[in-house]
């Protein structure tokens, strides 16, 4: 959170005019950039309205958190209160989500009130009852003071700026304890109700009571993915990932009625929820009844998926296909397809493999678009890492537009990966060069753990110990050892070797090999932490500890990355290879490796003069730091 204090406090910081700027301060330290000038004027203008309706409701004690972050993602609700229950004595707590909206209405004709659109924006965006009431389900997830006590928290959309004209329409989405709403005409009800969850002592102990909660564990994808496809809903979709599910829910229902297509494209980087909203969307349509596949270009995605999705389940496994499965497909023979990493898209589906009565001219990206009536695109185009992966934007609006075809897009702005810590990410990004201004240090916040160490060793000897104490841990390199096959009945080849440290690749087959786990299951069998991933092994999936071995393929020499080919063993990359295209892959390779971790990240190099800029760009995380940690 960036304020936390008693509403009459937070009120005469902003009658002394040091709220908003003292906001900023503390916006610029936890996401390492400044905030936006709609964000400040919405600070100046909403966070009075709250601590008005406070202390005219005789509340100044209470316990204002201002730009609550939700555990492990990088969202923030605008305000959480804390305080005392006027009857049961307990602590309170009530989620307000504050709009300065005039004028809002349920999106399109059907009038739905889950999405609404307002004049300030383009595109749709989630009714505020909807979305103060994911944040309170989320919060009840996560947070350990409120999963064992969910009664204790309530929501509230606040539209102080509205009359009751101006958003009349979003009454029909149905009410309840944790999803409210009050306008300008409607602050007594507003009042009454904070009354009614919060009483005038001090809700400084509730506060504390929130703060300490054991941040309950990520549902990691993998976990929970039988469940969501074949049981119910497992996830909870917040902001624009809600969008973005009703977004293609609404273009099937459309595609339906009146008996024509639609695209979506859902973009956003790692860790913004595309395959949860995949999975949600494949799980919700499977239960309703609605023909739908998941397709990816990862065998190692699909496979796992199909492994435990499917368990036992031949129909749920035969919803998990590849993007080369539909050569020969039926126009528009199923309802709906989840392209998800969709930035894995090719340029023809066709291999050595495929059959010569099955070979055509035609593009990977349009026999998908031609498979369903509502092809789903789900991408991020910072993680494509393949020569001849062209999954962007630009290509799917472009192939639908050939086609007639309406595309909508949805970004995802918020990211539930590295512990939700935005300002990880952009340290990241800007270290590669993948965003302009140059590397930054590293300022530590309390979502993302990042350590520099000085050997394989130390690293291994490191999140072996996370291992220890219960969490999961992988190392992954970039491509710059030989990758040798393994042989039944021998030790894997330890072909990662450093000095005298030597680890194998994981596993190129579909086979246990010495206890080791086939490639697909790398990521999320236990016996693959004693192997080394590669980025098609590690792109797609999570872990709570990511150790990053950066090879000779990319150097920091004085003031520049750069990219050495010579050093990458990665037989994608042929001679017709631009040396630009090998710069950027490589680059990207190593975002997506650095991106794996929901805890922490730990970071060698092989390279001295690379070590020595990492260790300035990341003071603490020395291998003094990191043993101290252990």
């Amino acid at each position: 959170m960036l304020i936390r204090d008693s509403a009459v406090a937070v009120a005469a910081r902003n009658l002394e005019g040091s709220l908003a700027l003292h906001l900023t301060e503390q916006f610029v330290h936890a996401h390492g950039h400044k905030p936006g000038s709609s964000e400040i004027r919405s600070w100046e203008r909403s966070i009075p309205a709250l601590t008005g309706a406070l202390l005219d409701a005789g509340l100044g004690d209470v316990e204002v958190m201002l730009e609550y972050g939700l555990p492990l993602t990088s969202k923030r609700a605008d305000a959480v209160l804390a305080g005392v229950h006027p009857v049961t004595g307990e602590p309170s707590y009530v989620v307000v989500e504050l709009k300065q909206w005039s004028e809002a209405q349920p999106d399109e004709a059907d009038d739905d009130p889950v999405l609404c659109r307002i004049d300030a924006y383009s595109r749709p965006v989630l009714n505020p009852i909807v979305q103060v009431r994911g944040y309170c389900n989320y919060l009840v997830s996560f947070n350990g003071a409120l999963s064992a006590h969910p009664e204790r928290i309530s929501g509230a959309a606040y539209l102080h700026n509205a009359t009751e004209f101006g958003v009349s329409g979003l009454y029909v989405m149905e009410q309840d304890e944790r999803g409210r709403l009050f306008t300008q005409e409607r602050r007594g009800e507003f009042l009454t109700y904070l009354k009614s969850r919060l009483s005038p002592q001090s809700g400084a102990g509730a506060a504390d009571a929130l703060m300490a909660g054991k941040v309950q564990p990520s549902k990691q994808l993998m976990r929970v993915a039988a469940q969501e496809v074949r049981e119910r809903e497992q996830f909870v979709l917040l902001d624009e990932q809600r969008v973005a599910y009703e977004t293609v829910l609404r273009s099937v229902q459309r595609a339906h009625e009146s008996d024509h297509k639609e695209v979506v494209v859902v973009t956003g980087g790692p860790g913004t929820g595309k395959s949860v909203i995949a999975l949600s969307l494949l799980g919700e349509l499977y239960r309703r009844g609605v023909p739908t596949l998941h397709a990816t270009g990862s065998q190692s995605f699909t496979k796992t998926m199909r492994k435990v999705a499917g368990v036992r389940k031949r129909e749920v496994q035969e919803l998990f296909k590849y993007f080369n499965s539909f050569i020969t497909a039926k126009r528009n023979g199923i309802d709906v397809l989840v392209c998800d990493e969709a930035h894995r898209i090719r340029e023809t589906s066709a291999n050595r493999w495929t059959k010569a009565e099955a070979r055509t001219d035609k593009q990977q990206i349009d026999e998908l678009l031609d498979a369903a009536r509502v092809p789903v695109f789900l991408l991020d185009e910072h993680q494509v890492v393949r020569p001849g992966e062209m999954g962007t934007v630009r290509e799917i609006k472009a192939a639908a537009a050939a086609k007639g075809l309406e595309c909508r897009v949805v970004p995802l702005d918020s990211q539930f990966r590295c512990g939700g810590s935005d300002a990880y990410l952009r340290w990241v990004v800007r270290l590669l060069g993948l965003e302009g201004g140059g590397p930054v240090e590293w300022e530590p916040d309390d979502r993302m753990e990042l350590y520099v160490v000085d050997s394989p060793q130390e690293m291994e000897e490191f999140l072996r110990t996370r291992q220890g104490v219960g969490y999961g841990a992988r190392m992954s390199a970039g491509y710059c050892w030989k990758w040798s096959d393994a042989k039944p009945g021998e030790p894997l080849p330890a072909d990662v070797a450093i000095g005298d440290w030597a680890r194998p690749w994981n596993l190129k087959g579909e086979r246990s090999v010495m206890g080791a786990p086939p490639s697909a299951l790398w990521a999320t069998d236990p016996a693959g932490f004693a192997q080394v991933g590669c980025v098609y092994t590690a792109q797609g999936f999570e872990y709570d500890w990511s150790g990053v071995i950066i090879g000779p393929d990319l150097l920091w020499r004085v003031d520049r990355w750069i990219t050495d080919r010579t050093a990458s063993k990665d037989p994608v990359f042929k001679k017709a290879t631009s040396d630009t295209d090998v710069d950027r892959l490589i680059r990207n390779t190593y975002k997506v490796l650095l991106t794996r971790g929901m805890i922490g990240t730990v970071v060698y190099s092989t390279d001295p003069e690379t070590r020595t800029k990492l260790r300035e760009l990341v003071g603490h995380g020395t291998r003094a730091g990191a043993r101290a940690y252990t």
